[in-house]
């Protein structure tokens, strides 16, 4: 980078900062609600808005009230969800098997949404820790998480998932191999057009106990998910992670969680170019939604920043609970 040398007085920086028009005209990045991925959590029901109490204003909806907020801020220019299933217990097993089944929750949701909303973009997550009553992204045999054995599972949910409409399948497992085996299935069943925005970079995060209390895995969780999921000492290896899904079949990457990992999605950026999303997750959600209850920062321009935060990084995109909020407040600012 070449470097300018003038200095004050010639060189006065705040000339550039002296009011808002010539602050947004050089404005370095941008972004709209377009760039946003709004996760939702669907449950079996009619007319159930359940608050998750561990995150403050986001809830677990049945599929015809979900429907009805989808619709909202799609007229206001949300063009993605990420569907998450509350799964019952009764829907839970060692063999995982309700994770394929052609009318579980999120094929069942997901076919709901594509009919009303056709060109609204679904994305599905791949993992079987909603299904799994040991809560692991993966079958567990004597205490172990398998992985050879787990990937023919993510196949026949990939592929569930892909024949009930969904845009965009997110694997979250961190199987190895599981990207190419996805790809090689949808590929013979034709579904070449089916995008898969992988997980590359999921950290082992204390961050996310709101969301496995929201799915209903925390419960049943035994252990952890060290043995699969990175460890958050690491930078190379998600390069490593990230160049190994690219080659299989990724069609974009994950970093997941996000402010702590900016760093994580500003490597991958730069190395490889290419559409680098990140998740906001319910831990980093939860923090910023207590400190604005109380009083501690301001709403809106908190969370703003945090989303220009991961677009300084190199983010095409950000998964994030504070989507309805944004758009919300975006259509108010340019109504003003």
């Amino acid at each position: 980078m070449k470097v300018v040398s003038s200095r004050f007085p010639i060189s006065r920086p705040r000339r550039l900062r002296s009011s808002s028009s010539i602050r947004s005209l050089v404005q370095e990045n941008t972004f709209s609600i377009s760039d946003l991925i709004w996760p939702i959590f669907v449950c079996e029901g009619t007319k159930k808005k359940e608050e998750i109490k561990s995150m403050p204003d986001v809830y677990r909806m049945s599929i015809d009230v979900a429907l009805e907020e989808i619709n909202k801020y799609h007229l206001l220019g949300l063009n993605a969800v990420a569907l998450f299933p509350c799964v019952s217990e009764s829907d839970k097993s060692a063999d995982c098997k309700n994770a394929w089944y052609h009318d579980n929750l999120a094929n069942k949701s997901t076919r709901v949404i594509k009919k009303e909303f056709p060109e609204l973009l679904v994305m599905l997550d791949v993992a079987l820790d909603p299904y799994n009553i040991h809560g692991h992204d993966g079958l567990v045999k004597n205490g172990r998480v398998l992985n050879d054995e787990t990937l023919e599972c993510l196949v026949r949910q990939a592929l569930s998932h892909a024949e009930a409409g969904a845009d965009i399948l997110g694997p979250s497992d961190m199987m190895d191999g599981r990207i190419g085996r996805i790809r090689q299935g949808l590929e013979e069943q034709n579904h070449q057009e089916t995008i898969i925005l992988s997980y590359s970079a999921k950290y082992a995060s204390s961050f996310y106990g709101g969301f496995r209390d929201a799915v209903g895995s925390g419960k049943v969780l035994q252990g952890n998910k060290k043995t699969y999921q990175l460890d958050f000492s690491n930078s190379n290896e998600a390069l490593r992670m990230v160049h190994r899904d690219l080659t299989e079949g990724a069609d974009m990457v994950m970093v997941k969680p996000g402010l702590p990992y900016l760093d994580i999605c500003q490597r991958i950026k730069d190395n490889f170019n290419i559409p680098v999303f990140a998740y906001q997750v319910s831990g980093e959600f939860s923090m910023l939604q207590n400190a604005i209850r109380k009083n501690l920062i301001p709403r809106e321009l908190a969370i703003l920043e945090t989303i220009f935060a991961f677009k300084r990084a190199g983010c095409s995109g950000i998964l994030t609970y504070f989507a309805p909020m944004i758009a919300d407040y975006l259509i108010t600012q340019e109504s003003t």
